[in-house]
């Protein structure tokens, strides 16, 4: 079998690059994927499938065996960024300030792929494998938890899912027996100061100097709050104050994020930069406005179904094809539907021949030789998942 997915799987490479380049030079940002939409039905009824609309600009599709047995999902994300495109090939983004730099493109073409290969050998299915083409995983709370909602895990005994990654060589899959990608959640500290004329500071409350002692207050957390055997990261990303050298501003905007992988650590640490936010401006005379935005839960793979993928990526790659690795502080909206059935994920390699960009830079790109490996990996890992 695994000869004849290689097979279907270069016969359709030409296909599912042409998918994906047709969807990089046609992006549409998250809740408004209609034509990607479209795009994905017309190319699945196509294969003799009966593709339906989900939780608004979402597909779900069953491909049913010939024999009776556990339904496994795979998913692929297909919204785009608010980024201009700068990639410089020839399926660049036509569309102003929308890109796929997050190599969505590549994960909807290859899961459509995937249905090429495993419409062609259904009657050697043992069950059922669902494709679930997902919008908005990069709006926050992510589109996982309308898919959710409106029944896509039905029956789902197990779920996998991947990203292209451009920092892995193409041929090389990584993946994590537990602790696979980090939360994600955002803060934004509003410090509401008293403006005055820079040669009387005694009238006014700074809220550059207020909120500089929050920026130390914060960056002290990781190291003076937290357990030196769990992993948290903050970052702050902007401190925004004032605009002239003379003037004192009345107010101060600072906006970071947090990532870790515990989710009492989570909601603990944001009500540590509370406490600390509101002790300083209450000791300097300075009010305070914080919102807190929480966003996706950590992703932890099964170990069960981490290891069904990574014996199924063996199969397609040889025994050096598949890293077992460590956590990583990225984030995916993923995360969600592990919180309802086992599944795994995995990060499929596809740096480029040039210039590696990281994902969400205007320039990023990846070898479209990655897209039959994960064609060939993700119809292995549902037949391993539907075996007994």
């Amino acid at each position: 079998m695994q000869n004849k997915i290689r097979t279907l799987a270069a016969k359709h490479h030409p296909a599912v690059v042409a998918l994906r380049r047709h969807l990089r030079a046609h992006p549409e940002l998250g809740g408004a994927e209609t034509a990607t939409q479209a795009k994905i039905i017309d190319t699945l009824a196509g294969l003799g499938l009966a593709p339906a609309k989900i939780a608004g600009t979402g597909v779900v599709v069953d491909i049913q065996g010939a024999a009776s047995g556990k339904t496994v999902a795979l998913r692929a994300d297909i919204d785009a960024l608010p980024l201009q495109d700068e990639c410089g090939q020839p399926y660049a983004s036509t569309v102003a300030g929308i890109s796929h730099a997050c190599g969505h493109d590549g994960h909807t073409a290859a899961l459509l792929g995937v249905a090429m290969v495993l419409a062609a050998i259904r009657d050697n299915i043992p069950g059922t494998v669902r494709l679930l083409f997902q919008p908005s995983e990069e709006i926050l709370p992510g589109g996982a938890l309308g898919m959710i909602a409106a029944g896509a895990l039905a029956g789902v005994d197990a779920i996998a899912g991947a990203h292209l990654w451009p920092s892995v060589p193409v041929g090389k899959v990584q993946i994590a027996r537990s602790r696979m990608m980090a939360s994600a959640t955002a803060f934004r500290i509003t410090v509401l100061g008293k403006g005055g004329h820079g040669s009387m500071p005694h009238l006014a409350v700074s809220p550059i100097l207020v909120g500089s002692e929050i920026l130390a207050a914060l960056h002290a957390i990781p190291g003076c709050n937290t357990d030196p055997l769990e992993t948290l990261a903050l970052t702050v990303g902007c401190f925004q104050s004032g605009e002239a050298e003379n003037i004192i501003p009345d107010k101060a905007l600072i906006k970071g994020t947090l990532r870790c992988f515990d989710e009492k650590l989570r909601y603990a640490t944001l009500d540590r930069i509370e406490q600390l936010c509101r002790h300083i401006c209450d000791a300097n005379g300075a009010g305070l406005a914080l919102e807190k935005v929480i966003g996706y839960p950590p992703l932890i793979n099964n170990p069960a179904v981490a290891d069904r993928l990574i014996a199924a990526a063996r199969t397609a790659l040889g025994p050096d094809g598949v890293e077992v690795v460590g956590p990583v502080l990225a984030c995916e909206d993923f995360a969600h539907y592990l919180d309802k059935v086992p599944g795994a994920f995995m990060f499929i390699g596809a740096a480029p021949q040039g210039d590696i960009y990281p994902l969400h830079h205007p320039r990023f790109d990846f070898d479209e030789q990655a897209l039959a490996v994960g064609v060939e990996v993700m119809a292995n890992a549902a037949l391993g998942l539907l075996a007994p």
